[in-house]
């Protein structure tokens, strides 16, 4: 992705403060000012540390039969090789198991593409673990071999999230490509019909909104009352929760922030938002990501960005809990993303 990274002396907060901090020179090939916005490891003032892990998530591979324009995972159907093996899955189960970390959350690309996806759901289930899985929808519809995946979500009890840009055709082709609305809205009546989203089934179907522009998303509380409402009218579709998620200024999202001339603004909107009431709940705390590759990050976000966990264990084959706890996490200015107004996560809002 281009990205060039050296640490800074903070001496204001200590060499242990800027331990936890690297400097983005130069992003997607475009060189920029950094200096114009206050480093978020000064903003809050302190280091951040991690609580006991309550979510393993695994970026399974890039694989995916769409190419997103806000992708963050740059993921597509040209990424054939950046996908898990298994030995690496393997060694994701002992690490559930062992450390008894109580949920896994799955995510690509489209993981369903992965040839070990539905053996891997079915490990983690015989361990009693929570699955979710962050589903595009429109794999449900793209292959025959694919259209039995509301039934074995089902039967598996996976948690589904699925990301929905817009209860409009105009808005979600524009985002995710031409024909994706249409895909969608049949793989969520097929979720329906199998129970997801219908209230007493117990079959979780949550939908996730990112902004379509260089904006900040509007009330979750209010954009999930009209998403009910209007997928409800027009077209009998019932769901859970929305998720409302800011977009990070990182890959495809800041090509696009750049090539528009928006990034500097958009920057200047993230830390005027800045909340810290949502320091507390950030993701980053109690979640482990890990890449394709096994190697373990803070955050989804930080491994697009290649920022690896300050500390000695970087590697599944490696983990050890008691080494990871010591760490501090490491922060970056694409951190301002999640604390701005009410917060983002993989979650939706935490504040």
């Amino acid at each position: 992705m281009g990205v060039k990274q050296r640490s800074r002396s903070l001496s204001t907060t200590g060499n242990k403060l800027a331990s936890t901090f690297f400097q983005l020179e130069v992003l997607n090939g475009h060189e920029l000012n950094v200096e114009t916005f206050e480093p978020f490891a000064l903003k809050i003032g302190s280091t951040l540390q991690p609580t006991a892990p309550e979510v393993l998530q695994i970026n399974i591979g890039k694989l995916c039969n769409q190419t997103c324009a806000h992708c963050h995972v740059d993921a597509g159907p040209d990424k054939k090789l950046e996908n898990m093996d298994k030995h690496v899955l393997s060694r994701c189960l002992e690490i559930l198991e062992t450390y008894k970390i109580p949920t896994v959350d799955i995510t690509g690309g489209a993981p369903e593409m992965h040839p070990h996806f539905r053996w891997f759901v079915e490990e983690c289930r015989k361990l009693g673990k929570k699955v979710m899985n962050r589903c595009n929808l429109t794999i449900i519809m793209s292959n025959p071999k694919y259209h039995d995946l509301p039934e074995f979500f089902a039967k598996n009890d996976v948690h589904i999230i699925s990301s929905l840009p817009y209860f409009t055709k105009t808005r979600t082709d524009s985002q995710r490509g031409d024909g994706v609305f249409e895909d969608s809205i049949q793989a969520l009546k097929k979720l329906n019909a199998v129970g997801y989203g219908v209230e007493g089934s117990g079959l979780i179907l949550d939908l996730v909104y990112n902004p379509s522009g260089a904006f900040l998303p509007g009330h979750q509380s209010s954009l999930e009352h009209e998403f009910k409402l209007q997928l409800a009218r027009r077209y009998q579709i019932t769901f859970n929760h929305l998720f409302v998620i800011t977009n990070l200024p990182i890959s495809r999202f800041l090509d696009y922030l750049l090539d528009t001339g928006n990034y500097s603004e958009y920057m200047s909107s993230l830390i005027e938002a800045f909340n810290p009431q949502t320091i507390s709940g950030l993701m980053c705390r109690y979640t482990l990501s890990v890449s394709w590759e096994g190697y373990i990050y803070d955050c989804d976000f930080n491994q697009m960005l290649d920022l690896k966990v300050a500390s000695t264990v970087r590697h599944v084959d490696d983990f050890d809990l008691d080494a990871l706890m010591k760490r501090n996490i490491v922060l970056n200015q694409h951190c301002y993303g999640c604390t701005a107004g009410a917060g983002s996560s993989c979650g939706g809002e935490i504040a």
